[in-house]
């Protein structure tokens, strides 16, 4: 009897120890599970791949024509623990982990910690700079153009050639907007630009801040130009009609430019306010 309760109890001990490890692990194994994909073409392990846009179970090198639809790196089939894939799907994508992924030097030299964006070559990463909109993952490792060179190419850089090095870094993924992206001047005038910059003594600053601000603006000006009118005319008229009562009349058009400085004024404020935070 009493083995049997020995053998049972050993059982059970077993039992939540796995429990405990399966718990522990499950985190981990999460973050490093890659997906199976279909694709028109053969896809080399560590290229950046975009879903296609019609057809969402195959994948594509990203190039900057498909970034918006920036998935993952291509890895092996042994890369990870594990993978979900169908006898179709024979390319592997990972969207979380650590794996080795292609860059080039286009933006310069690569150092750990770096966001890598998509470069002018399909499939090829590089360094981040303010204008990229994504970006694929953080450098674990580096690159400076020319330890570790496996190929080199070539792009147009605004009409000339230039000579970019390529090679592979591990590059902890995670598809993500750029954090270093800035936005867009939106086309704004230059002068109006240049006066905001200058009241919020910083740049770049939200096109639609700008134009809020300026909607603010005109809006305090309007209303107060309209208050002054009305009230400097039914002043006059008042004064023509009643002489008598010019002093008390004066008193009251006092008070209604008072009320237009300070709209005027309150305006101006919530403009700098807006400009500033």
């Amino acid at each position: 009897m009493k083995q049997k309760l020995s053998a049972k109890r050993a059982l059970s001990l077993v039992g939540l120890a796995s429990l405990l490890f399966l718990t522990r692990m499950g985190p981990v194994s999460a973050q490093v599970i890659t997906q199976g994909y279909g694709s028109d073409t053969t896809i080399q392990r560590a290229t950046i791949v975009s879903l296609k846009l019609d057809d969402a179970k195959k994948v594509e090198p990203t190039s900057l024509d498909n970034d918006e639809r920036m998935h993952g790196v291509v890895v092996s089939a042994n890369d990870a623990p594990f993978t979900l894939s169908t006898e179709d799907e024979k390319t592997f994508v990972a969207t979380k982990g650590r794996f080795e992924t292609f860059v080039s030097n286009e933006n310069g030299t690569i150092q750990p910690g770096d966001y890598i964006a998509i470069s002018r070559v399909a499939g090829i990463g590089m360094k981040a700079g303010d204008k990229e909109p994504y970006i694929v993952g953080k450098a674990v490792t580096g690159f400076d153009g020319e330890a570790g060179v496996l190929s080199t190419t070539e792009i147009d850089d605004n009409g000339s050639a230039k000579k970019v090095s390529i090679s592979r870094i591990q590059v902890d993924i995670g598809v993500a907007g750029n954090p270093l992206l800035k936005p867009s001047q939106a086309n704004l005038p230059g002068f109006l630009q240049r006066a905001a910059e200058t009241i919020a003594n910083k740049s770049p600053i939200n096109p639609v801040r700008i134009y809020i601000s300026l909607f603010i603006l005109i809006t305090a000006a309007v209303v107060a130009g309209i208050l002054l009118y009305s009230g400097v005319r039914s002043a006059l008229i008042s004064i023509g009609r009643n002489p008598l009562s010019k002093k008390s009349i004066t008193r009251g058009l006092l008070q209604v430019i008072m009320t237009s400085i300070i709209i005027l004024l309150l305006g101006i404020f919530g403009v700098y306010l807006l400009l500033r935070i």
